[in-house]
């Protein structure tokens, strides 16, 4: 037995032996390739906007502790926007190719994209568009373009808006798992999947003004770029008549139905480029990279910090997908304690969560505030928690199609009872005192925990509302008449009161200058999160060490069905009073 203990203890070592020298290999390698990789820009040069890479407005900095190594992604969109900026005076750049481009972008963000494109077309350069199949987003970005290509077998999805919500209150009846709902706010439908298995009125009516809110803002920009009346392009998505490429093309939808060889010989032709060779091309991506790591307007002292509060809120350190008090609170204090700074900006990516660590962002919004102007600019959603920590700044700025509001809380609890009956489990308690056990897995939901949270949640409820009331200027009457948990975007916000203006990121941080009293300026981006070497090997499962458990999971049983996986995951997970918005808002 002892020698196969020392056999067994052999193994083990040589294993983790193994594993430690492959991660060493790893990090060496990604601190090797660091931001010293270039891409030269040749002359006459095109970019191609490939979107598929890009999700988030911001791609992170991550300290890794141990190893003192800071890492810098520019894959975000704010990188993509700054390129598209500086290509504007790049005398090497000619113009800009969006060729099959399949994009991740929200609408809001893809409205920011398109404002970009527009402005980089005033500088004389041209924006040209080619695919093989045209989703209704990518449509939405692609007719900004001087020409819009279109393959003589594709297709042009263009139909309107719609979305679907599951509802699953009969799979908790047959499975025995019921949660448990304590809620405040009529339209509050982050909830509303669990307790009913039809759509209520209330959510019906707020899905239909958001959805109708949106649309209204992708037809108006899309008829100002191809001179299209907005009663033409609803008569066509009702009838779907723009769905071949012929009728896209008799409809001024598209300018060209071609192939893509076609489409690359006309960008030669604009370069003056002989037919028989290739042009140069640069990816966003790479120029991007080359953008950010220009130290070209560091000559000047004053900055503008913009810390990007992006995903759900959950508490914690947070990261590029996730908001956390730690990375917030730190960038806040960090950038209020700096001299160099003359205002901030928050960028709010989300749709809510923990009510607790909102308040937490809230109260150091409030202390930063009393030292220098804090601006909120809002991307895709600012919705719930989202708009708890946006609610005392200066002043708000939302896209037009910025999902946001949705003011109001909620508690869920997984319950077991009827499950554990049916296969013969029943759990006893023993206790001290009348509310020592609290809230059991086992058990029906107790009359008094219940009314305790429910007190609880209305006092949440009620501290959101005046937080809401005070950085608005309004009364907690007024709030709760727009709130109940109801979405709006950020058209109606505006007429609402909730924000104050439309106008993206850049409109917010001109305006934080304007407050900061300078007009010679920089950015800094913010939070710089801290990982150890323990979260790089939680990232990976097994020996896929280049594919996540998301992604080998998404493989194994197709998207859809990850993403309901991932409903009833989050809701297990959900701790203390939320505000959140629904759990599934797909806009399709």
């Amino acid at each position: 037995m002892k020698f196969l203990g020392n056999v067994l203890a052999t193994i083990v070592g040589i294993f983790i032996f193994c594993m430690i020298s492959f991660f060493g290999i790893l990090i060496i390698g990604v601190i090797a390739g660091g931001d010293g990789d270039h891409v030269k820009v040749k002359e006459n040069a095109v970019i191609e906007l490939d979107l598929s890479k890009v999700n988030l407005d911001y791609a992170g900095k991550v300290n890794f502790k141990e190893f003192n190594y800071f890492e810098t992604n520019h894959n975000g969109l704010v990188d993509v926007l700054n390129a598209i900026d500086a290509a504007k005076t790049d005398d090497k750049i000619k113009g800009i190719s969006i060729l099959n481009n399949f994009s991740n972008l929200g609408l809001a963000q893809s409205k920011a994209l398109r404002d970009e494109l527009e402005s980089f077309k005033k500088s004389g350069k041209f924006v040209v568009a080619y695919s093989n199949y045209l989703t209704q987003k990518d449509y939405y970005l692609n007719s900004v373009a001087d020409t819009v290509y279109l393959n003589p077998v594709g297709e042009l999805d263009f139909k309107g808006l719609a979305s679907e919500i599951i509802y699953m209150k009969e799979l908790q009846e047959k499975t025995g798992v019921k949660m448990e709902v304590l809620r405040h706010g009529k339209y509050k439908s982050a909830v509303e999947p669990f307790l009913a298995q039809e759509m209520s009125e209330a959510n019906r009516e707020q899905m239909t003004v958001l959805l109708n809110s949106m649309w209204n803002t992708i037809v108006t920009d899309i008829s100002q770029s191809r001179k299209i009346s907005v009663d033409s392009l609803n008569s066509i998505a009702n009838s779907l008549g723009a769905r071949t490429p012929e009728l896209a093309l008799a409809k001024n939808l598209v300018d060209r139905v071609a192939y893509e060889d076609e489409y690359h010989n006309s960008i030669k032709k604009k370069l003056n480029v002989d037919s028989k060779k290739d042009y140069n091309k640069i990816s966003i991506l790479d120029y991007a990279k080359n953008v950010a790591t220009t130290a070209f307007n560091f000559d000047k002292k004053d900055i503008i910090a913009v810390i990007y509060a992006q995903g759900e809120i959950q508490g914690g350190e947070g990261d590029i997908n996730t908001i956390g008090e730690g990375s917030i609170k730190r960038s806040l204090e960090e950038a209020r304690n700096d001299d160099d700074v003359k205002a901030i900006v928050l960028r709010v990516n989300s749709p809510g969560g923990s009510a607790l660590t909102s308040e937490l962002i809230w109260r150091e919004i409030e202390i930063t505030k009393k030292v220098k102007p804090v601006v909120v600019s809002m991307g895709n959603y600012a919705a719930s928690g989202g708009y708890y920590i946006a609610c005392n700044a200066n002043k708000i700025f939302a896209e037009p199609s910025t999902i946001t509001g949705s003011i109001g809380v909620f508690g869920m609890l997984p319950n077991m009872t009827q499950l554990a009956q049916n296969i013969g489990i029943n759990a006893e308690q023993v206790k001290t005192h009348e509310n020592a056990s609290g809230y059991s897995l086992f058990e029906p939901l107790d009359e008094n925990f219940k009314n305790v949270t429910l007190e609880g949640i209305e006092n949440i409820y009620t501290v959101f509302l005046k937080r809401v009331a005070d950085g608005r200027k309004m009364t907690t009457e007024q709030v709760d008449a727009i709130a109940q948990g109801r979405v709006w975007t950020g058209t109606d916000a505006l007429q609402n009161g909730l924000v104050d203006e439309i106008g993206g990121l850049n409109d917010a941080i001109a305006y934080a200058a304007k407050l900061g009293k300078t007009d010679s300026y920089r950015t800094e981006n913010y939070p710089e999160y801290e990982k150890s070497f323990e979260d790089l090997i939680a990232q990976f499962t097994g020996f896929a060490m280049f594919q996540t458990k998301e992604a080998l999971l998404k493989e194994q049983i197709g998207e859809e069905n990850y993403q309901l996986l991932e409903q009833i995951k989050r809701a297990n997970q959900l701790r203390g009073v939320q505000a959140l918005m629904p759990f599934e808002l797909k806009i399709k």
